[in-house]
């Protein structure tokens, strides 16, 4: 075969790219799945909040711990078989949910989220420098931003799930929990527990399905070859990266920015109903609903718009307009800050892959790999400054603790814009 030819049977198709960009929906839905089973776990379980926030916890942990050994993996075999054993990690955990309520063990159901955040470790750190790849270089911030923007999609499916398969709709106070005979109480929280079964059911063997997809499709040989042979050198290429600044740089920002993130949405319903008097839970969480959905539709608007403002340049102005954004939050609580809020999700969403394709931008494979892991890490930022907020809300109020991602989005503006200077520097 002609040179010419070897090139053309290495170009990637649709369908390779297709399968890849699937994956943010899915890690999307299970994100999101877990604010629904805080809430029922709360009430199956008759948890305290500290014990519900575990939940999260154990998620967090999984990608903190497992995010490295993924990236050494993916050293070692391969984008393709660290996405399909990421997706089998994936659906093993959904699976376990189901002896997990038979037995009705709280933790059996934490560690089989932290089976599933440990599949998801290895789907975020391998689908996003993967997606780069899979097209022309000078379009990969474009094309990762857009895989990006079937993740809200994922996150909103996340919720609607819960909602209408998950909750039941039957809410008992605690009087009328303590007037049930013992038999009604344990029959109560015996479905309360039994409702996740089904759904993560059908969660697992679709996300097992998808991996044999995968497994079974062609993908270009220059994005899934294995790198055995620089296994050895992994200590100084993670050392090489920790000494370069500009990737330091890129992970403090994502460290800052999945804080803001997360600790945006997680506080919004309190937000809500705290500035806004008399609003129901129901009622605030269309406050969520409304920020998923100017997030997913800034993913979109945002890799539109790439085609004509460089990446850089938009990451610095919508981190710019969320810091006066979260800044209002603060100054007028009421249905304004809320509406600010809402806001403020739209130019979030650009921000995540932006940050990540800049952080591997220009680099080899196996910075491309380690740093891909390195940066999958940081995600522990929502578990760390959404404390910090929780902090701030005890002492002060909840609209002050919105203080906090006003900070992270000038952390991030000050990456960007670092970033900009350092760009227009190599021009001259």
């Amino acid at each position: 075969m002609s040179a010419a030819g070897a090139a053309e049977n290495d170009r990637p198709g649709w369908l390779p790219l297709a399968l890849i960009v699937s994956l943010f929906f899915l890690w999307g839905g299970a994100n999101n799945l877990n604010d629904v089973l805080i809430a029922q776990f709360k009430k199956a379980f008759v948890l305290s909040d500290f014990r519900a926030g575990l939940v999260q916890s154990a998620f967090y942990l999984g990608y903190f711990l497992v995010a490295m050994p993924a990236g050494m993996y993916m050293r070692r075999f391969g984008y393709k078989s660290a996405v399909i054993f990421g997706l089998a990690l994936y659906g093993v955990g959904a699976l376990l949910f189901w002896p997990a309520a038979s037995v009705g063990t709280y933790e059996l159901f934490l560690l089989a989220l932290f089976v599933i955040a440990s599949g998801l470790a290895f789907l975020e750190t391998s689908a996003n420098p993967f997606v780069t790849l899979l097209g022309p270089r000078e379009t990969a911030t474009r094309r990762l931003n857009l895989a990006q923007a079937f993740n809200p999609l994922g996150s909103i499916a996340g919720v609607l799930i819960g909602q209408h398969f998950i909750f039941s709709g039957i809410e008992r106070s605690p009087a009328q929990i303590s007037a049930m005979s013992a038999a009604e109480r344990t029959a109560y929280y015996t479905s309360e527990t039994h409702a996740v079964q089904w759904p993560y059911l059908v969660i697992g063997l679709v996300v097992l399905g998808w991996a044999l997809l995968i497994m079974l499709t062609r993908f270009p040989k220059s994005v899934t070859a294995h790198t055995s042979s620089a296994t050895h050198a992994g200590a100084g290429v993670l050392g090489k990266l920790l000494r370069d600044r500009r990737f330091v740089g890129a992970m403090c920002a994502q460290f800052f920015y999945v804080g803001a993130q997360v600790g945006v949405w997680s506080y919004t319903i309190r937000y809500v109903q705290a500035t806004m008097t008399g609003t129901s839970s129901r009622d605030a969480a269309n406050f969520l609903m409304a920020e998923l959905v100017c997030f997913m539709a800034g993913r979109f608007a945002g890799t539109a718009l790439m085609k004509y403002i460089a990446p850089v340049r938009l990451l610095m102005a919508f981190a710019a307009i969320n810091v006066c954004l979260t800044l209002y939050a603060v100054l007028h609580p009421g249905s304004s800050g809320a509406y600010a809020l809402a806001a403020c999700s739209f130019f979030m969403s650009v921000m995540y892959p932006t940050v990540f394709a800049l952080g591997v931008e220009g680099r080899g494979d196996d910075e491309r790999k380690l740093g891909s892991a390195l940066l999958v890490m940081t995600i522990i930022g929502g578990a760390v400054l959404t404390a910090v907020m929780g902090a701030v809300s005890d002492h002060s109020s909840i609209a002050t603790a919105m203080s906090v991602p006003a900070c992270c989005f000038a952390v991030v503006l000050l990456f960007a814009w670092q970033r900009r200077r350092n760009v227009a520097e190599a021009a001259r």
